[in-house]
């Protein structure tokens, strides 16, 4: 790891720690979250900090998965297969090879999967068959952010391309007149958060009992995000005759709850890949009693080889300031929080995928669900509050094969 070898500010910089050094300082190994940005302590099972230092073995060739099926072979409609020829895919991924049978033969699937694994095609592509070959068929996506809801809705309007199937994206956050109106327009397909879903219910504005397909997407972000009360209660307004399908990272307690009060004798497949941490470059930057967190954080962000960074605080208030403070001191930067309106946020997800700007900081929000291409840095400006969060920031470098680097302020 090149950056192992920085003093990030400066000669009297803070001092870094190698494999079995010992923290130095005189504090224990085990870092309390409360002292994360130095506003307030928050409760919470301490983290060892080692668990923030390791030694990635460099780029990783991941292990090819070989299809047996391809897309041309798949008994789906024809113009569905076109479409699919023509964005360029031939092979399917591992879990769209597994689920698509299954899902094609009405069976509700839990397919635990990472970002990154094709997903979202692995339930879009059978949706829209089934949608093809009977037009009254309703599908209900639902997500824990806005920007997976998006992100989906691009996949779909992809995929259905000339198809005449329509969907609605409603989200909070953003204007609810326009997604009401849009409500009233034919539609096939509605994709939403917990959330706002419930309020257009609630107004009269969405009734469900016509859905019969659900699929449920990052599951294990909703349950984190305290959605799983509002996922209950949207499932008990679709169609009984239904059929539901759930993507998790993991499987956690309350999750395998929710699929034996709602799935239908499910199809359990689990796409386990090599742990996005072997190739990431894991270090801690000490920060000392008395040092500028953000001093020490523009002195690594100068540094030519941090290319595409993304920064993690623990509050909105603390990413806006963050940003604000960057974009001071001359860096192209961004944030992304939940007080952030729904285009702001987009606008500035386009930013950041597009190279216009270097740095986009955010909160947990931007964490799982997201496919952001060559981000080179991830950087833990405030602890996360759990080890499983913080595989999940990680988990946003060191993809593609490509070596990532992420580093944590810890002191």
């Amino acid at each position: 790891m090149q950056s192992r070898n920085f003093k990030p500010n400066g000669p009297r910089g803070p001092k870094r720690r190698g494999p079995g050094s010992g923290y130095q300082g005189g504090r224990s190994n085990t870092f309390n979250r409360g002292r994360s940005g130095g506003r307030g302590r928050f409760t919470g099972n301490a983290i060892d900090i080692n668990k923030f230092i390791n030694k990635s073995a460099g780029p990783v060739a991941e292990d090819k998965y070989i299809a047996k099926t391809l897309f041309p072979e798949f008994p789906i409609d024809q113009r569905l297969k076109t479409i699919i020829a023509q964005r360029g895919f031939e092979t399917p991924t591992e879990i769209q090879e597994k689920t698509i049978p299954l899902i094609m033969e009405g069976k509700d699937v839990i397919g635990l999967a990472n970002t990154g694994t094709g997903k979202t095609g692995a339930f879009l592509v059978p949706m829209i068959d089934k949608i093809l070959r009977n037009p009254h068929e309703k599908l209900l996506v639902v997500v824990p952010t806005r920007e997976l809801a998006i992100q989906i809705q691009d996949e779909f309007v992809a995929f259905s391309k000339g198809l005449h199937i329509n969907s609605v994206v409603v989200v909070g956050g953003a204007n609810i007149r326009p997604q009401i109106d849009k409500l009233r327009s034919r539609h096939n397909v509605v994709i939403g958060t917990p959330g706002r879903l419930k309020d257009l219910i609630q107004r009269k504005r969405l009734i469900l009992d016509r859905f019969a397909n659900v699929v449920l997407d990052e599951a294990d972000q909703m349950l984190d995000m305290g959605f799983i009360p509002d996922v209950r209660y949207l499932l008990s307004l679709v169609s009984p005759k239904r059929q539901t399908l759930l993507f998790s990272a993991t499987l956690a307690p309350e999750i395998e709850r929710l699929t034996g009060e709602f799935l239908n004798n499910p199809e359990k497949i689990s796409i386990r890949k090599r742990d996005t941490s072997a190739q990431v470059d894991q270090d801690v930057v000490r920060i000392d009693r008395g040092q500028d967190k953000i001093e020490v954080l523009h002195n690594l962000l100068a540094q030519t080889h941090f290319q595409k960074v993304l920064v993690f605080s623990r509050t909105k208030h603390g990413a806006e300031k963050l940003s604000k403070a960057l974009h001071h001191k001359g860096f192209k930067a961004e944030s992304i929080h939940g007080d952030k309106s729904h285009a702001k946020r987009q606008k500035a997800l386009k930013l950041f995928k597009e190279n216009i700007v270097q740095i986009l900081v955010a909160t947990d929000v931007a964490s799982r669900g997201l496919d952001i291409p060559n981000v080179s840095h991830v950087i833990n400006f405030d602890v996360p509050a759990t080890f499983e969060d913080y595989i999940h920031r990680i988990g946003r470098t060191g993809r593609a094969g490509k070596t990532g680097v992420a580093l944590t302020f810890v002191g």
